[in-house]
């Protein structure tokens, strides 16, 4: 991680860092050097400097190494679970893609932990594959989610329910393809695997991060609110469809951290060395807690069952 000096071109392209593929990641690499800058930044002084990339590329690969191994074992057990139980309560159909984004979700965290531990030198094709595979997990969940709470379509597998699933991943697909495109590689000193290589006002940018706030914050606010509108939709509630909520609560936060960092670039909150420091942290921690829906959703589903 880099410190660079704090200019406003700067701060309008900054890059978030590994963000746990990124995870947990970095979105800046400033800090207090002095006191004075908590209030007023010179932009012709010495760069600020963040403690935050250090610790991040300490913690993360143990981290992910865990988490990945958890979401294995758990999304294996809920397969197996799946295969001696013929008669799963309610939702067989959404229970198995919900364990196919949990397992597809997990596959990625060892590549992203080596990377970070080695420094990236997989070239940026490989960084884009990561991130796609990464959001198209997080997006057929989402869509999962929501189609089983409104309706019957996964009580059955039919041919309507193939061809929702199939709709569901390839929209979820498409839906992760801007991510994709906005990620790459820069070497800053090590090679490093960014979530964002474009500038935060772009328009592919903007279209990633209205969708994930979409995803994020809009999803899991609209389903509860329409639920308890709508006494029919309330009462179609499974236990199991209620655990895959897992998913929507745990990203949350990291949901609200995505429109703090517009609000950072868009200058509506201070831009000081103090108010980095602490959103580099805040981020990395709601990464952090969205990365574990991939065991812990799968334990949440087991459990209900």
């Amino acid at each position: 991680c880099p410190s660079h000096p704090q200019s406003p071109s700067v701060l309008e392209s900054r890059n978030s860092l590994l963000d746990l593929m990124e995870l947990m990641g970095n979105f800046s690499s400033y800090d207090d050097e002095d006191d004075s800058n908590e209030t007023s930044l010179d932009y012709d002084a010495a760069p600020c400097h963040n403690q935050y990339c250090s610790f991040f590329q300490r913690v993360a690969p143990p981290f992910l190494a865990v988490t990945s191994a958890m979401a294995v074992l758990g999304t294996a057990a809920l397969l197996l679970a799946l295969a001696k139980r013929p008669q799963w309560p309610q939702s067989r159909a959404l229970v198995s893609q919900l364990a196919m984004g949990t397992g597809l979700f997990a596959v990625v965290l060892p590549a992203v932990a080596l990377g970070i531990g080695q420094g990236w030198r997989l070239g940026t094709a490989l960084c884009r594959l990561m991130h796609l595979l990464w959001y198209w997990s997080l997006f057929a969940q989402g869509l999962l989610v929501a189609s089983g709470s409104f309706g019957r379509f996964w009580c059955r597998w039919d041919a309507r329910s193939r061809r929702l699933a199939v709709a569901v991943w390839a929209l979820a697909l498409l839906l992760a393809t801007p991510a994709a495109l906005t990620s790459g590689t820069a070497a800053v000193p090590e090679p490093s695997c960014l979530r964002r290589s474009v500038d935060i006002a772009s328009p592919l940018n903007l279209l990633h991060l209205g969708l994930c706030l979409c995803l994020f914050l809009l999803l899991p606010v609209a389903l509860p609110v329409a639920a308890l509108a709508v006494p029919r939709w309330r009462a179609r509630w499974a236990p199991d469809l209620a655990a895959s909520w897992v998913l929507l609560a745990l990203w949350v936060p990291h949901g609200a951290a995505l429109a703090t960092e517009l609000l950072l670039h868009s200058r509506v909150l201070p831009q000081t060395c103090g108010t980095f420091q602490h959103f580099d942290y805040a981020l990395g921690l709601s990464e952090a807690l969205g990365v574990l829906h991939c065991w812990l959703g799968p334990a949440a589903v087991l459990l209900a069952a």
